[in-house]
C-alpha cells in the first residue's frame, strides 16, 4: 500500500500565509513549522548582516519596481542595494552572445563584470569516466561543463554577486553549492522552449501531457 502523500504548500487552497484574508489549513506549514525555525529565520532578516541587506534589498526591488523592470534591470537594481559592485557571470557557451550583451548593460551602470565560461579548463568529457557515447557528438574532444572551476575563478576575484547565464540543470546547482557569493539567475536554460521553462507547465494539458506519462522513464 502506498504510503500517504504529506500535504504541502502545493496541496493548499487558501494561500491565506500570503494577506491573511482566509484561513490556515490543518497541514499548512506556517502553522507547523518549529517556531525555533521560523524564529530564526526572521533574526537573520532584520539588523545589518548579510541576509538582513538581501532580504530588504529584494524587498524593496519587488515593491518599487514590481512589473515596471526587465529581469536585467532587476538584477542591476538588487546589486546596487546591497553594495556590488563587481559581479561574476557563469555563462552556458551556447549562451555567450547573451552574456556579452548582459555584461555591457552592466558596464553601462557602472558595475564591473567578471565571465568565466562553462568550459572552463577545457577538461574532456572521458577525463572524469563519462563514456565517449554520451557526448553530444561522439568521437570528438568535447569539454565537460566546469561549474566548479567557475565557481572558483570567481571565488578568488571576491565577487559580490554571481549571475547565471544558462547552466545546465545540475551544473547550476553545483555552481551555487560552490560559490562563495550570494548567487541570482538571469536566463534558465531551456533549449525546446526558448529558454521559457514554465510553457511546458502552460502547455501540459495539450502539446505537453507527455509530462505526465509515467511509462516514459526519464
Amino acid at each position: 500500500m502506498p504510503k500517504k502523500k504529506d500535504l504541502t504548500c502545493s496541496d493548499c487552497g487558501t494561500l491565506n500565509c500570503y494577506r491573511r484574508e482566509s484561513h490556515f489549513p490543518p497541514f499548512c506549514q506556517t502553522q507547523t513549522a518549529p517556531p525555533a525555525l521560523l524564529k530564526k529565520a526572521v533574526i537573520r532578516y532584520r539588523g545589518k548582516g548579510p541576509d538582513a541587506r538581501m532580504a530588504h534589498a529584494a524587498a524593496e526591488v519587488e515593491g518599487t519596481y514590481y512589473g515596471k523592470l526587465t529581469r536585467v534591470e532587476e538584477i542591476i537594481a538588487f546589486a546596487n542595494r546591497i553594495g556590488a559592485k563587481r559581479i561574476g557571470v557563469a555563462t552556458c557557451i551556447g549562451l555567450i552572445q547573451e552574456t556579452r550583451l548582459f555584461v555591457k548593460v552592466l558596464e553601462a551602470h557602472g558595475l564591473e563584470a567578471h565571465t568565466v565560461l562553462c568550459k572552463v579548463g577545457s577538461v574532456d568529457k572521458t577525463e572524469i569516466g563519462i563514456p565517449d557515447n554520451l557526448k553530444v557528438k561522439p568521437g570528438c574532444h568535447e569539454s565537460l561543463c566546469n561549474p566548479i572551476l567557475q565557481a572558483g575563478l570567481l571565488n578568488e576575484l571576491k565577487t559580490d554577486l554571481n549571475v547565471i547565464v544558462g547552466l545546465c540543470v545540475g551544473h547550476d546547482s553545483l555552481f551555487m553549492k560552490h560559490s562563495d557569493a550570494p548567487v541570482t539567475t538571469l536566463i534558465t536554460k531551456d533549449r525546446v522552449l526558448g529558454h521559457n521553462p514554465a510553457a511546458a507547465l502552460y502547455t501540459s494539458n495539450f502539446y505537453y501531457t507527455r509530462l505526465f506519462d509515467t511509462t516514459h522513464k526519464l
